[in-house]
């Protein structure tokens, strides 16, 4: 029987209430876990943690999604914080950053949505736009806080994405920032109808896709699918993990 790919993912560390308790907690959104147990793969929550153990756990994985959340810290990139930049979370940034490191080192399928494309970029040595209405004059992007709008995206011919989704496509967004500076080795695979960058993939890569937009708000959600598609293919020709008993 074949093995279910194990998709870590990551997650924000952040005070939740439920019932009578209210705690710090690990927090993702539920579409992420559906999305990918939808397309056949089994999902493991990456919470913040010590750096020095990113390659570890990716060593027992099969993919990566580094998800959504807050601004990735403008010090990473060399940039004063803008006013409507999110407060720094330092132990995410720094967890991510390692995690990120550490798949790419291994070549395990990684998908970076949102935040997580804009890592990317900035672990590539690329810049990010912090308020992205200054600079394409409207909030198209992220109309309401908390709900997800919709707009349409252009991928580029040849590329991972251009694949998956040929041409124009319309999307669930909700992003406030975008990418400024593309990263080394980076290139930019969609765009919106503005100009904003919408995907970043690493060439030559088995599966290394940066996406500006929520996938897993989409029922069709290619690009998580061709990410489990790419684990499975890493499992297979993987050996079988060791559990150790305790």
């Amino acid at each position: 029987m074949a093995r279910i790919p194990l998709i870590g993912m990551t997650t924000y560390l952040a005070d939740a209430r439920w019932g009578a308790w209210e705690l710090p907690a690990t927090l993702l959104p539920a579409a992420y876990a559906q999305s990918v147990q939808a397309a056949g793969g089994h999902p493991v929550l990456l919470p913040p943690g010590d750096p020095a153990t990113a390659a570890g756990v990716a060593a027992r994985l099969d993919g990566v999604v580094l998800a959504g959340g807050e601004d990735v810290d403008p010090a990473l990139y060399g940039a004063e914080r803008h006013p409507r930049t999110d407060p720094p979370v330092p132990v995410r940034d720094r967890w991510e950053s390692a995690v990120l490191a550490a798949a790419l080192e291994r070549d395990l399928p990684v998908l970076g949505i949102c935040r997580g494309m804009q890592l990317m970029n900035v672990h590539a040595g690329g810049t990010l736009t912090q308020h992205l209405p200054d600079d394409v004059g409207h909030h198209g992007h992220n109309a309401r806080p908390g709900v997800f709008a919709q707009h349409v995206v252009t991928t580029v011919p040849g590329t991972r994405i251009g694949e998956l989704l040929p041409g124009a496509t319309e999307v669930a967004t909700h992003h406030h920032q975008a990418v400024g500076r593309l990263g080394a080795g980076l290139t930019a695979a969609a765009h919106a109808e503005d100009g904003t960058v919408e995907a970043v993939e690493f060439p030559g890569r088995t599966f290394a896709l940066g996406v500006q937009w929520h996938p897993e708000m989409d029922s069709a959600a290619q690009p998580l699918s061709a990410l489990i598609e790419a684990a499975r293919q890493h499992a297979t020709a993987g050996p079988e993990p060791v559990l150790t008993r305790c």
